[in-house]
């Protein structure tokens, strides 16, 4: 009897092994998957948004960037305005808030593919501004319509990055 019951525990031992090594050699293909996703993926998608909280536009801006697959992180900030100085935004460049991506300043309602080509270019720039509210712009409209003029600012001075 003792020799039928080491028997199945020595069995059992082994197939608990046997399904914990498949278990382990699977969970490492797929670190290594993701490893590989991780390299290929491109820039960043986490946006961080400081904002005055009584700005809805901000908010609508946000949910056109979640939309578009980015992570948001709104932080409600009524002196956005200084924070946008000190990170070098132009007074005249100053939009309805500020934002950080990927080692990048945004300021204003910049579309989602100006953002995407800035940190995908990574031009020798601080960041990009949008000023002011424009009505065609997102956030205020429900997708961007006409031509919106954006600005690159940085140790070079400021500059037009797009207009379209």
């Amino acid at each position: 009897m003792k020799k039928k019951i080491t028997f199945a525990s020595i069995a059992a031992v082994a197939v608990a092994g046997y399904i914990g090594l498949i278990a382990l050699s699977s969970a490492h293909g797929t670190d290594q998957a993701l490893s590989s996703e991780r390299q290929t993926a491109g820039p960043s998608k986490s946006i961080t948004i400081w904002r005055d909280p009584g700005c809805g536009c901000c908010d609508t801006y946000a949910d056109y960037l979640e939309e578009r697959g980015y992570e948001v992180d709104r932080v409600d900030d009524r002196n956005f305005v200084t924070r946008s100085i000190e990170a070098g935004v132009p007074k005249e460049g100053i939009g309805c808030h500020l934002a950080q991506i990927d080692g990048y300043y945004v300021s204003g309602l910049v579309p989602a593919d100006i953002i995407e080509r800035l940190v995908t270019d990574r031009p020798a720039i601080d960041g990009i501004a949008l000023p002011g509210m424009p009505a065609n712009a997102p956030g205020m409209a429900l997708e961007k319509t006409g031509i919106l003029k954006t600005y690159a600012f940085g140790e070079g001075g400021v500059s037009v990055y797009s207009n379209e």
